[in-house]
């Protein structure tokens, strides 16, 4: 078991087969040094990728993309979900299903922010269906960027998500798959792992 994997083991909750609640280390209170270790196992995985930008989704994910910026030296640009007086009209655009709050997103980025010679790496929190990465995909193709790949903390593995991309010949790296989870126990059952 990796060290991701032993913390949700120790502090998920499992609320049902389809829900896992780690919101008291990952995307509510936030463990920082655990942050900072799923920072440097991303970083590992996709060494010599010439990444120049993260992209990840507002607001669960900004906080392990930062972390993981920081060890590719370079910024993350985030979808934003909401549009403000300040904001540019010149945007990327696209339509992102939320398993978690069950609704539409519409989530744009600026222009000026991802160009064609852009090579990402999206970073996420959570992955279920992989909605937010499609959308992020959508935003990087509109920009004729590169993506490098995709790294998620949590895949539900269950939900098919990371397989569907994998298939289309995308590298997606989580650094811990769930295959299931049994709510009258509390297990979690993950796929096989880099450790």
């Amino acid at each position: 078991m990796n060290f991701l994997q032993e913390r949700i083991v120790k502090d998920g909750i499992v609320k049902s087969d389809q829900v896992l609640k780690v919101d008291s280390f990952l995307n509510h209170q936030i463990d920082v040094e655990l942050m900072d270790m799923m920072g440097a196992e991303f970083k590992k995985r996709f060494y010599g990728k010439p990444i120049n930008k993260i992209l990840t989704i507002e607001a669960s994910g900004i906080a392990i993309a930062c972390i993981t910026a920081r060890y590719f030296h370079v910024p993350v640009v985030f979808a934003k979900k909401t549009q403000t007086v300040v904001q540019d009209d010149d945007k990327y655009c696209a339509d992102v299903e939320s398993f978690t709050h069950k609704c539409m997103n519409h989530v744009f980025v600026s222009k000026k922010y991802i160009q064609p010679n852009d090579h990402i790496l999206i970073i996420d929190d959570f992955m279920a269906h992989g909605q937010a990465s499609n959308g992020l995909i959508q935003i990087i193709e509109q920009a004729g960027a590169t993506l490098e790949g995709i790294g998620i903390a949590i895949e539900k593995g269950f939900q098919g998500g990371g397989d569907s991309l994998r298939d289309r010949g995308i590298i997606v790296e989580s650094l811990a798959i769930i295959d299931k989870m049994d709510a009258e126990t509390g297990t979690i059952e993950f796929r096989n792992s880099k450790n």
